[in-house]
């Protein structure tokens, strides 16, 4: 879950967004860096659902955590001690948050702390897959190996989510110029057409008597029409970032056609990438479940993961709760699962899945950009016509009667 924390630290108070578990989780963290809570809200984070969300956290990007991981885990292979690497790496780093947190690793390391837990204080910045694959990976001594994985685990899910977000920005973009183009022709257009039908004492439409009352109003109250609309679109984002706006939007995109599909899609290579990736890293099934869910998200998808979790806790085979719900994931998902379970080799399953479903998201973006350019310019056509219709033809009415 994400939590925007307000706290107080060294006498200053600074607004944070944190990944927990819980609040209590988060209460905790705060505690351990010196710091304490002001205020807590749940829903900090994204403006976006997760299934389309880059988080960014701490000032530190997704793309630095790739970097940072990736490079550290080149050098580890090379032959360097983790603390000499870390130093490199804070050497390297231009980002002073992340220079920081790089100091302050290097520091515990070199007191002989365990990499994982002194990565486990900056949990807004790592996360619990992170952290435990790099527990793993150093209770098994191949630490290097673990980052490798992860790193890939990463660059995946950041290039499958910024194909979706590119995806969405062309028609954002159309949808934000309609909306502005109408206010202005309410405001600066419909004006000069409703002082001609007001000169030439003719009797208009209902439509085009309730276009002309909007315009009036639009016209007479111009910041309030502007300052309405920057409150409707910033009360828009502020709905979206919370869990409630999140799940609304994912239950909307489940019943569109093609978008629907590409949601399940993408929640399958998320869950089935966590998930291998953490297996193959030699974290233990429940372990592996439990962070799988939190990854996916405290939503449908999820749930799924965490039902999962308890199926296996109670000796089923993994795959009983995805065969379940093959509205949310697809058959293909379980019946791999299953495969992978008969022949001892669920991670390698779960990749293969996840790898899958990594190409059809993206060659469904390619799809998605073709299908919702001939739906905005009907969109954009109807806005026209509904115009045409009830201030031109007045015009027109009035020429054939002359």
């Amino acid at each position: 879950m994400t939590f925007r924390v307000t706290l107080k630290k060294d006498g200053r108070e600074e607004v944070r967004t944190i990944d927990a578990s819980s609040r209590f989780a988060v209460y905790a963290q705060i505690e351990k860096e010196g710091g304490t809570v002001v205020s807590l809200t749940e829903g900090g984070g994204a403006g976006l659902p997760s299934w389309m969300n880059i988080q960014l956290t701490s000032g530190v990007s997704f793309e630095e955590r790739i970097t940072f991981t990736k490079n550290l885990s080149a050098m580890l292979s090379a032959g360097l001690t983790l603390s000499r690497a870390l130093s490199v790496i804070e050497r390297q780093t231009s980002n002073k948050g992340l220079k920081k947190i790089v100091e302050e690793l290097e520091e515990r390391v070199k007191k002989g702390d365990a990499f994982h837990e002194a990565l486990a204080e900056h949990e807004n910045v790592f996360s619990k897959l992170f952290i435990a694959m790099t527990k793993a990976g150093e209770e098994s001594g191949t630490l290097a190996e673990s980052l490798k994985v992860v790193a890939r685990q990463m660059d995946k899910s950041y290039t499958l989510q910024r194909k979706i977000r590119g995806a969405m920005i062309y028609p954002a973009i159309i949808l934000f110029a309609i909306v502005v183009i109408g206010v202005l022709m309410m405001i600066y257009v419909v004006p000069t057409l409703s002082n001609t039908f007001k000169e030439l004492n003719v009797e208009l439409p209902a439509l085009t008597r309730a276009i002309i009352s909007i315009s009036d109003f639009m016209a007479a109250h111009v910041f309030l029409v502007f300052a309405l609309l920057a409150a409707a679109v910033g009360g828009l984002v502020w709905f979206l970032r919370t869990k409630t706006g999140g799940n609304v939007v994912l239950e909307i995109a489940l019943v569109l056609p093609v978008i629907g599909n590409l949601v399940r899609e993408t929640y399958s290579a998320r869950a089935a990438r966590a998930l291998s990736s953490l297996l193959s890293s030699g974290v233990e099934m429940i372990s592996a479940i439990d962070i799988t869910g939190q990854v996916v998200g405290d939503n449908r998808f999820g749930k799924v993961i965490t039902e999962a979790g308890t199926r296996v806790k109670k000796g089923e085979a993994l795959s009983a709760a995805f065969v379940l719900h093959p509205k949310l994931y697809p058959i293909f998902v379980g019946d791999m699962i299953a495969v992978g379970e008969e022949t001892g080799q669920v991670a390698g399953m779960l990749s293969q899945v996840a790898d899958f479903y990594e190409a059809d998201v993206e060659e469904g973006t390619k799809d998605l950009s073709t299908i919702i350019e001939p739906v905005l310019m009907l969109l954009v056509g109807a806005m026209v016509g509904v115009f045409a219709i009830s201030m031109i033809s007045p015009i027109y009415s009035l020429s054939s009667s002359i």
